[in-house]
């Protein structure tokens, strides 16, 4: 309390609120970052949990002040960093609309001409005259991004926040900040999503531990993102369930986490089980990074495929080819179900570099082959 103190002091008298050392506990949240951004241009700014991404964001707002080191913007900026942030949850939606467009800049005049636009953009006229409190997530963000657009910002800062709402309006806001840039509309871009980051950021920087990398290719910056993860064991899978009292599965091997395009993806699964299993489901899905999105899921049964576990020490052995690739990173989720699923024997998500899955174009998009030896 007695540091908040000194630091508000200091802030009112226009003085840094911090000294040029570190106070015991404390550590450099964000350290030597420094970029231009230019009009119309699109940054993405990437990095693993607690990097410093939000809190540069929260800078660049104004919400929070740099201890050292200055921010210059040149125009009005609109931000959707938080769930809910500006919201007044005892405040009905139409009251919210005014309150946060008049933290953005908005005067009463140009929020009355553009509220029916709003609505119609957050898509929730029959909750707008509702208390925010009985919002769900997805209803906070659509109506956040909704006011945060049509205050027409000079610049727009936008954090994971858009992974809340569904396919539909993700497309609806991508198609808008699209339009925003032609005008002129700077935009910073965070998301662990790298699929979203490579297609729409015209170059990215990337944050680790409050350090700054600037990559102005794209896709280098994804490929440094992905090499972070490889060196966090702890981070490498995560384990839902590996077996029951009558098998048990041992950790998976994987020859390598980081594939070119259309390679195959293979893991094998060493199990050793009391009793033989017969007719096993093994459900394989690839997920978007942060498990929004499902680009692929199929089962052992789709290409008709019969697999049986022998009683003993055994091997399963999974593998998926041709596997489309552009620059984003994707989790591939493995499930091992007895017959007819009366039983979870195995399921594990594993963090692959495969950036991300496109779209099938044919009948024939993947194959995945299953063998025990």
């Amino acid at each position: 309390m007695l540091y908040g103190i000194q630091d508000i002091l200091k802030n009112i008298a226009d003085r840094p609120s911090a000294a040029a050392d570190l106070r015991p506990g404390e550590f450099w949240a964000v350290q030597d970052v420094s970029f231009d951004l230019q009009r119309g241009e699109a940054l993405g700014l990437i990095g693993p949990n607690g990097s410093g991404k939000s809190t540069l964001l929260k800078m660049l707002n104004g919400i929070l002040m740099p201890d050292r080191g200055s921010i210059r913007i040149r125009g009005r900026a609109g931000s959707l960093i938080e769930v809910g942030a500006g919201f007044h949850p005892m405040l009905t939606g139409r009251e919210n609309v005014y309150v946060n467009g008049a933290i953005l800049g908005m005067k009463k005049s140009e929020l009355n001409k553009k509220f029916d636009e709003i609505v119609d953009f957050a898509g929730i006229h029959e909750f707008i005259d509702t208390p925010v409190k009985h919002y769900s997530s997805g209803m906070y963000v659509r109506l956040g991004f909704a006011v945060a657009i049509h205050c027409m910002p000079d610049i727009l800062l936008i954090d994971e926040i858009l992974a809340v709402g569904d396919e539909g309006f993700q497309s609806k806001c991508f198609n808008i900040m699209g339009q925003l840039r032609e005008n002129g509309t700077s935009i910073v871009l965070v998301s662990h999503n790298m699929h979203t980051v490579s297609t729409f950021s015209d170059r990215v920087i990337l944050l680790d531990k409050g350090k700054a990398t600037e990559f102005k290719n794209v896709a280098d910056g994804v490929k440094e993102y992905s090499k972070l993860f490889q060196s966090k064991k702890g981070m490498d899978m995560e384990k839902i369930c590996s077996g029951n009292d009558a098998i048990r599965f041992f950790d998976p091997e994987i020859p390598r986490k980081s594939f070119a395009p259309r390679e195959s993806f293979s893991i094998t699964l060493p199990y050793e089980s009391l009793i033989a299993y017969q007719n096993v489901e093994i459900d394989t899905a690839i997920f978007g990074d942060t498990m929004q999105g499902l680009y692929f899921q199929a089962t052992n049964e789709a290409f008709q495929q019969h697999v049986d576990l022998p009683r003993g020490r055994h091997t399963l052995a999974i593998s998926i080819q041709n596997i489309p690739l552009t620059n984003a990173s994707v989790k591939v989720a493995v499930a091992v179900w007895a017959e007819k699923r009366t039983s979870l024997l195995f399921w594990w998500r594993i963090p692959v570099e495969f950036c991300s899955v496109a779209h099938a174009t044919g009948k024939n998009f993947l194959m995945v082959t299953y063998g025990v030896d």
